[in-house]
């Protein structure tokens, strides 16, 4: 029986959804209930966990048609055959071409009195493409379930001759739509019902879903739409460097910003105070958060969406830029029965990655890992992780507190920032807890300096500490443009090195390509200063000894500071002197 024959002896679909693939088949008239029960029987025979659906191919009882139609059904969705079905154009043009693509979905049929769009897939666990296109466009979805082949073909007809938008096209659309143009230097006089219609807007959703899909692409961390006096700039940060786009017209802002509100499922009434809030989408089979910040501002809304894409996120400590030595401490270090660690360095340094690595290495079964953060990045299975909101008074320190009654072996305290927050961690760590933390700090030593500011007793930070960990964060070289060069006096000069110091030495640097958008970098890695505490640390702690003397200290003990570290990278031809000139200091 083929795949027309079968879905035209479908049994209605409310019948089917939810139900047990078995009893769909048998309802389907393709197995009986002794062929059922003979394949469970099988099933639960079987060593390793085997899916029904696998159990009734092997013995030829349904083939690979038939099980999709099932599976499709067990989820409420039809199966249709587009042999002879005539797309109308308006109804291909809902869903851009890059989308369409994307997303391996045509649509078909659209009702405009629902705004339902009813779109056709080739696999059923693609359902999460219905989500996004509703997120995305604006429609209520219905999916229909196809085969592949019809699925490529009907893809190819409609879409191969258009190639995907550019950016510059969707401007152009843009500057040629009346209804957008009427709110040319409207910015303050634009009532509610006038805002939910600008969010519907075609070309707005299009521009917005292209800028989002390039930035996913092109492994952007942030999006900035930004409104100024007299234009709105759009821009993508790449490797921790902001790169401009074509930007559209200042009067899209409202738009925008209002579309990016109904998606993040904000108010897009309240203009005047700041919002936060989240868009879940799956793109290409890969989970992507972004995270939206809607900041009020002198000419309009600055928005920010900082792209979290989890198949990009590597939470392994041997694949941050740590030197095997410096691997080993850490190790040490994360190990240890309780005390303090401390990942110290500027806002978007990579603290948190590096944070997420050490609590993966050392999450199992038999041990109690709870996060306090502000905000939650990424979560993780088997950790316990605690979103802080200071409006209703949930803050580290309060938190803290509650946490201790929860029974932890291990405790992420996002930032300390106050006295309170320092107290308690030092205290659980006195306890028996292992706990990880944050600073904000130019170097390790100087932590000490900011810790005893805060006014915590030097004999709580010789008790407790066991180790500080500095980093910066800078970008790769790209491998595909690579090049040696000999580096000019005045470089060196900054290095603070001579001619005599780099023999023997390559230095490299990329000349810009396609791969890397002609930057010449591509990636970033990990420099690192890891402070661990001696007995001689904690003596000139108590003894209040200077940040240069505890340096010193440090250094004598085996810590090679960040510019050091920084050396070995350009030596080991993966960084640039420029990048290690910026992010380090002698």
């Amino acid at each position: 029986m083929g795949k027309m024959e079968t879905a035209q002896k479908m049994p209605p679909i409310e019948q089917l959804r939810g139900r047990t693939l078995g009893r769909i088949l048998i309802k389907m008239g393709i197995l009986n209930r002794d062929k059922v029960h003979e394949c469970l029987k099988i099933q639960g025979q079987r060593p390793e966990k085997v899916q029904i659906g696998q159990i009734f191919l092997e013995l030829g009882l349904v083939d690979e048609g038939q099980l999709q139609i099932a599976l499709a059904a067990q989820r409420g969705m039809e199966y249709v055959s587009l042999d002879g079905i005539d797309v109308p154009a308006d109804v291909v043009e809902k869903v851009p071409a890059q989308m369409a693509k994307t997303y391996h979905i045509v649509p078909i049929e659209y009702n405009q009195g629902l705004n339902e769009l009813i779109v056709v897939l080739d696999n059923p666990e693609n359902f999460r493409a219905t989500d996004d296109l509703s997120t995305l466009m604006g429609f209520k979805v219905t999916a229909k379930i196809t085969d592949s082949d019809a699925l490529e073909k009907t893809l190819a007809k409609y879409y191969e001759t258009q190639q995907d938008n550019n950016i510059n096209e969707l401007i152009d659309e843009i500057q040629g739509d009346t209804f957008l143009a009427e709110f040319d230097g409207r910015d303050q006089s634009i009532d509610l019902d006038e805002l939910k219609e600008l969010s519907e807007s075609n070309p707005v959703k299009k521009l917005l879903n292209l800028v989002l899909l390039q930035a996913i692409r092109d492994k952007a961390s942030d999006i900035h739409f930004e409104p100024f006096e007299d234009e709105y700039k759009m821009r993508y940060r790449i490797d921790g460097v902001l790169y401009e786009m074509v930007p559209p017209p200042k009067y899209i802002a409202a738009a925008l910003s209002s579309r990016i509100k109904v998606m993040a499922d904000l108010d897009i009434a309240e203009r005047r105070l700041p919002q936060d809030g989240r868009i879940s989408l799956t793109v290409q089979g890969n989970p992507v958060d972004l995270r939206v910040s809607v900041l009020p501002t002198m000419f309009g809304e600055s928005v920010v969406l900082r792209v979290l894409d989890r198949s990009q996120a590597m939470f392994d400590l041997g694949a941050l830029g740590l030197k095997p030595d410096d691997q080993e401490i850490i190790r040490k270090l994360i190990h240890k029965p309780n005390g303090i660690i401390i990942v110290t360095g500027p806002t978007g340094c990579g603290k948190t990655t590096t944070l997420y690595s050490a609590l993966n290495e050392l999450n199992d079964i038999g041990t109690k890992i709870i996060t306090t953060e502000d905000p939650i990045e990424y979560d993780i299975d088997g950790i316990v992780q605690v979103q802080m909101k200071p409006a209703i008074g949930l803050v580290f320190a309060r938190c803290l507190r509650s946490i201790l009654r929860q029974d932890p072996d291990i405790i992420l305290v996002g930032e300390i920032r106050d006295l309170e927050t320092a107290e308690i961690s030092a205290q659980a760590s006195l306890t028996g807890h292992i706990v990880f933390t944050t600073l904000h700090t130019t170097d390790a030593p100087s932590s000490i300096a900011r810790l005893l500011d805060l006014g915590i007793e030097p004999f709580l930070l010789t008790a407790t500490i066991e180790g500080i960990v500095s980093q910066r964060l800078v970008r790769r070289i790209c491998e595909n443009c690579k090049t040696a060069f000999e580096p000019s006096e005045a470089q060196l000069t900054e290095l603070q090195l001579t001619y005599d110091d780099i023999k023997d030495k390559k230095f490299y640097y990329g000349r810009g390509c396609s791969k890397c958008n002609g930057t010449g970098y591509r990636g970033r890695i990990g420099i690192f200063e890891i402070m661990v505490f001696n007995d001689e640390i904690r003596d000139l702690i108590m003894e209040q000894a200077s940040t240069n003397v505890l340096r010193a200290a440090s250094q004598k003990a085996g810590m090679r500071l960040l510019r050091d570290n920084g050396l070995v990278a350009i030596y080991d031809g993966i960084t640039t002197i420029d990048e290690i000139v910026k992010e380090t200091i002698m």
